[in-house]
């Protein structure tokens, strides 16, 4: 039995099918079907029925993947402290941060972390949307900070870090001809909703906090978002830190949409499973991991 050959089963698991199991482990599907065909006969077991168009567990294939799940934890666990022994600093450690997140959350632990490791290069990059996970499971950040939307569990260990407050806004004079009370999305669909741009590719722009059938304007940035707001160009949600002055001092004001009350989202800081950290991000997860405690 070897392990992988238990990869390859818990990605057929997972996935559904040989062919996204393949796709995932950057394999042939006829690679993975071999090492599948040899665990079964090394076993003495069926462990995926293959009657149905999709591969099922038997029921010893079940009990099984049980099993199998727990020892691919403890081999990649074994393979981070084995990489971790044998590393050194890394020259860059590359973070992608969720545009919504305060940055003083982090900001803190980065400046003990880069005065402890002066010669490692700190990346910092703000993502949107799908931004910081895709650039996680692409391998270009080394520890990504956003929500969970989208995140395959599986593949990532996350602690949560911190909760963030996105808030309906637009100009006084667009809100006051508005009037009071509950805008109904009726009313507001001939009005442009301002939404920023996905940086994690053609499927990772906006889909959530949408007004159906609304008008929309795609921006950039948040930045970009809060100028036009403050134009009175539109409406849309912004994170609370980054509008709150502009709240308290009247150049903007909230919202109250039908369907778009304030909302709470919850920021993760993850790695992946498969990825063997180095001793800067190690270093970092831990300082930020303490910090929450």
């Amino acid at each position: 039995m070897k392990y992988d050959q238990l990869r390859a089963f818990e990605a057929i698991v997972l996935t559904g099918t040989f062919r996204q199991a393949a796709e995932r482990l950057n394999k042939s599907q006829s690679a993975v079907s071999h090492s599948i065909s040899q665990l079964e006969d090394e076993l003495g077991l069926i462990l995926f029925s293959r009657e149905n168009y999709r591969p099922t567990l038997t029921a010893e294939g079940e009990v099984f993947f049980r099993e199998a799940s727990r020892v691919i934890g403890q081999m990649q666990a074994l393979q981070a402290t084995a990489a971790r022994l044998r590393a050194r600093e890394e020259a860059e450690l590359r973070i992608a941060v969720t545009a919504t997140l305060p940055l003083e959350h982090v900001l803190p632990a980065l400046e003990q972390i880069g005065a402890a490791y002066p010669a490692t290069h700190i990346r910092l990059s703000t993502e949107v949307m799908g931004g910081p996970i895709a650039r996680l499971m692409e391998g270009n950040s080394d520890l990504t900070i956003a929500t969970l939307d989208g995140v395959p569990v599986d593949q990532v260990e996350a602690v949560r870090l911190a909760e963030v407050t996105i808030r309906p806004v637009a100009s006084p004079c667009f809100a006051q001809k508005l009037g009071t009370g509950v805008q109904p999305v009726s009313a507001m669909q001939s009005i442009p909703q301002i939404v920023v741009a996905g940086t994690g590719g053609p499927d990772a722009d906006q889909s959530r906090d949408l007004l159906p059938g609304g008008r929309k304007w795609t921006v950039s940035d948040f930045m970009a978002k809060r100028q036009v707001l403050l134009s009175g160009q539109g409406w849309g949600g912004m994170p609370e830190h980054l509008v709150s002055a502009d709240i308290e001092s009247g150049a903007l004001a909230t919202l109250d949409v039908e369907g778009f009350s304030p909302r709470r989202s919850e920021i993760y800081m993850m790695r992946r499973r498969d990825a063997a950290p180095g001793p800067v991000a190690s270093a970092l997860w831990d300082k930020l991991s303490t910090d929450l405690r």
